[in-house]
């Protein structure tokens, strides 16, 4: 995680293309809230979803915009990837994890299946298209571990929402590998200079505050997520979701924190420069 940083401002224009990354994004989101969801709380959910789609957006805008993908990791890439993958094998059929508002019929998949497709051009053209650019060295972190140990976790902890266990245990295991996907990116932060580009910041950003809406969400729905329960009455499954997006957040709000005074000081369009890093 980011301890603190300092910026250095890139340009004094905002690049257009944020612009209207943004301008699309917020008038999408008032759209889902007031004309799909009927201002229904649950409809926070699908906002949590259509921010992670908006921060893979402004990867992709860093990727076209430096023509590079220097300071993109192909790993964790590949986390969220397999998250939204193991998300989407409950959601696509199943509605124990939708939200209950007309959001969750088919517009939450929609844009988890978009999210998943900028994550498959991203890869290419990390991996194939501009590889010559790739930090593949510096991008490191082992990643096999952390998905089989989500797994093991998910089979353990799983709900029954679903009512189908191989289904939980999946969304589950979607939901823990979603937890620590961002480390691989800010482990290759630390590993070339402890620097991020404006667009590659704007990304963790954004993750953080779809972390933050889905907590939301699963603080209120708390007392709704069922288990079968491995020792008394103790539901494993509601506390094992909130934990984990406690540390989500933990992760990410360090970061986000010191990104947020960045650009109240110096604008949208500017640099993190790294001091002080602790384990990631």
């Amino acid at each position: 995680m980011m301890a603190s940083c300092s910026t250095t401002k890139t340009s004094k224009t905002l690049p257009s293309q944020l612009l209207v990354a943004y301008g699309i994004f917020i008038v999408g989101a008032g759209a889902v809230w007031h004309l799909v969801a009927d201002g229904a709380f649950s409809s926070i959910l699908t906002l949590s979803v259509m921010v992670q789609c908006l921060a893979l957006v402004l990867l992709g805008l860093q990727m076209i915009s430096s023509g590079s993908a220097s300071g993109i990791s192909a790993r964790a890439l590949s986390l969220d990837a397999l998250a939204i993958c193991c998300r989407l094998s409950s959601t696509l059929w199943l509605n124990g994890y939708l939200p209950v508002d007309a959001s969750g019929d088919h517009l939450f998949q929609a844009i988890d299946i978009c999210s998943l497709a900028i994550i498959v051009w991203l890869l290419h053209q990390v991996l194939v298209v501009k590889r010559h650019s790739y930090q593949a060295e510096e991008d490191d972190m082992s990643i096999l571990p952390i998905a089989v140990g989500a797994l093991v976790l998910a089979g353990l902890l799983h709900g029954n929402m679903n009512g189908r266990p191989i289904f939980d245990t999946l969304w589950m295991a979607g939901l823990f590998v979603s937890t620590v996907a961002v480390l691989p990116q800010l482990w290759l932060i630390t590993k070339t200079g402890g620097s991020a580009e404006a667009l590659t910041s704007h990304y963790i950003a954004a993750m953080a505050v779809s972390r933050m809406l889905s907590g939301a969400f699963m603080w209120h729905a708390r007392q709704d997520l069922t288990c079968i329960p491995w020792i008394g009455g103790f539901n494993h499954a509601s506390w094992a979701i909130l934990a984990a997006h406690f540390l989500q957040i933990l992760l990410l709000g360090d970061f986000a924190y010191y990104y947020a005074k960045a650009v109240i000081a110096h604008g949208l369009n500017c640099r993190l420069e790294t001091v002080e890093s602790c384990g990631v």
